[in-house]
Formats: C-alpha cells, sequence, structure tokens
C-alpha cells in the first residue's frame, strides 16, 4: 500500500510541521496573546504534550531554576536530530 519512502517522508513533515508549531508558540508568547483566542489554545494544545515532558526532563531532572524556558529549543533539538531520523529508520526496516 505505502512504500518506505512516503512513510518516512510523511514522518519528515510530520516533524516540520510541530518544529513550526512550537516556533509559532514562542514567537505568540513575545507578545503575549489572549489565552481564550482560539489561536493560541490550539497551538498550546498542539505543542504542550511534546513541551510538558522536555520542561519537566529540564526543571525535575537537571535541576535547572532559571528564569529562561528552554523546553522549545531543546524540543526542536530532539525532535529533529533523535525523533525524525529514529522514524524514518524504522520506516526503512518496517516497510
Amino acid at each position: 500500500m505505502f512504500d518506505a519512502y512516503t512513510v518516512s517522508q510523511a514522518l519528515y513533515q510530520l516533524g516540520r510541521i510541530i518544529n513550526f508549531l512550537i516556533l509559532a508558540r514562542i514567537i505568540m508568547s513575545w507578545v503575549n496573546p489572549n489565552p481564550t483566542s482560539p489561536i493560541a489554545a490550539l497551538l498550546h494544545s498542539v505543542t504542550e504534550p511534546i513541551l510538558g515532558p522536555v520542561r519537566n526532563l529540564i526543571y525535575n531532572v537537571f535541576k535547572y531554576q532559571g528564569m529562561l524556558d528552554f523546553s522549545p529549543i531543546v524540543a526542536i533539538l530532539l525532535i529533529n536530530w533523535l525523533i525524525i531520523p529514529l522514524l524514518r529508520n524504522l520506516a526503512f526496516m518496517v516497510l
């Protein structure tokens, strides 16, 4: 039905979309949007399942106590360097 190349490209595009949504959330945080805004609520609901565990890792495991939230940067790096290559290789192995 689907070949490995198509699946790997779909996974790559999904990773790029998630990266874009995380960057959009970062930029929106600079302008302090209304939390009841549909766009802000959508960005939060889509990106928080990714950023929440990363934030938990940074603050609880590594005991970071600073004011800056590095979870978007760490999440983007993890997606680009670990998750996308792992899923693409897995797609080629399975299919």
